[in-house]
């Protein structure tokens, strides 16, 4: 079933719906890496213990757990001509005066910052369930691989704004300053808001009610839905691992930084880039075995590394690189996979559902890494990863051909 309803040629205009979208993932991007890229080395740096660091893992819990409200999203019309904008403004407003009360309160203060983080998370949360609604639904096929590299690069720009400027304006300004610019500049996607266009309620919008049941009762969204849990099941395991595999290989921590940062800017921007292009030339399938199986060589690259068979921070280096630039990639792939199953009665609830079973797996892996690292090694884990990596591929090309929806999905 295709999540497209109207034609955004005629409706927005392809480029202005471009521009739009881009504003509003950066609208989200912007406050999400204020909080989880600059905060936790600010407060350190003031003398915060990391037990109380690590409470700041709460603040993802509305990210994982949007899917529960996602249909009142779907259902309520905050005005009676804006839907998912009117949802954008309200949240958007709700998230700049959460970010201007942390003025309020200091560095140190960690369990004030929590609530107004999670108010934070939660707002942006259901700010995403909207601005993916809108994607999923007026993104024509041919553009949803477009659309999700729109979504990566202004995820990346998003940590340079929230996080790495953060950071700089703190250090040279103070914590006031460094605020109030964060807020004054999250006030420009506002303009985004406005320039949506929704049409009124018809017939089957006004009386359908959006639910997770409705959802579970298409043959052709559970079967995505195995996908969503299935594809990203390993990657957990080795993400939450690499930064202490680093450490404990002897790679100084000013080297991982670098690394960090530079293959994140990379795969927002041209990762993302490169995977739309992909999806829109070879077809869904087609990208998510290559990525698929380009991830699990990276997998078997660490897993050789720490048995000893292959030595040197170079294939280090180029692992953890080439591993951050297939995430990226794989996201678009998956994310237009997710739109085109989204029905056009409930995009933001159908959208938001995958999307959420995708990071819950994700999250699931990476906290048990640890423990299962202590009790049996690096590369007892990342053979484990290796192994779920290389079956998830199977399966999720085996699903999507029993898939209902492959009319939807580009070949």
């Amino acid at each position: 079933m295709s999540a497209t309803t109207l034609d955004p040629a005629g409706q927005i205009g392809r480029m202005r719906l471009f521009v739009v979208l881009a504003a509003l993932y950066l609208a989200q991007a912007i406050p999400s890496y204020l909080l989880v890229a600059a905060l936790p080395p600010i407060m350190r740096e003031a003398g915060v213990s990391r037990t109380d660091l690590s409470n700041l893992s709460l603040l993802f819990l509305p990210l994982v757990l949007k899917f529960l409200w996602a249909p009142l999203v779907d259902r309520l019309r905050p005005f009676a001509r804006a839907q998912r904008a009117g949802w954008v403004v309200l949240t958007q407003a709700g998230v700049i005066l959460c970010i201007l009360s942390l003025m309020l309160v200091a560095p140190t203060d960690v369990w004030s910052i929590i609530a107004i983080g999670f108010m934070t998370s939660l707002l942006v949360s259901t700010q995403d369930i909207a601005t993916d609604g809108y994607a999923a639904k007026y993104l024509p096929v041919a553009d949803r691989g477009i659309g999700n590299a729109i979504q990566g690069g202004s995820i990346a720009i998003g940590v340079v704004v929230g996080g790495t400027m953060g950071l700089v304006l703190h250090h040279h300004f103070g914590w006031q300053v460094m605020i109030l610019a964060i807020a004054a500049i999250s006030l420009l996607p506002l303009v985004a808001a406005f320039a949506m266009r929704e049409p009124p309620p018809g017939p089957l919008e006004a009386h359908a009610l959006p639910s997770l049941r409705a959802f579970l009762r298409r043959r052709e969204a559970r079967a995505i839905l195995w996908i969503a849990l299935l594809y990203r099941a390993s990657e957990g395991l080795v993400k939450a691992l690499e930064g202490p595999y680093l450490v404990d290989a002897g790679v100084p921590l000013d080297w991982i930084g670098y690394i960090s940062g530079l293959s994140a800017v990379t795969a927002g921007l041209a990762g993302t880039a490169i995977a739309a292009v992909m999806v829109r030339k070879k077809g869904l399938s087609f990208t998510l075995s290559l990525l698929g199986n380009a991830r699990t060589l990276c997998f078997l690259l660490f897993a050789l590394h720490a048995a000893g068979w292959v030595s040197g921070f170079v294939p280090l280096f180029g692992a953890a690189g080439f591993q951050t630039l297939i995430r990226y990639m794989e996201i678009v792939a998956l994310y237009s996979l997710f739109m085109a199953v989204s029905s056009p009665e409930q995009p933001g609830t159908d959208f938001t559902v995958l999307a959420c079973a995708q990071l819950i797996v994700y999250m699931a892996g990476s906290f048990i890494a640890g423990r299962l690292a202590d009790a049996m090694g690096y590369t007892a884990v990342f053979g484990l990863a290796t192994a779920l990596s290389f079956i998830a591929v199977m399966g999720t090309l085996g699903l999507l051909r029993r898939a209902k929806t492959m009319a939807a999905i580009p070949q």
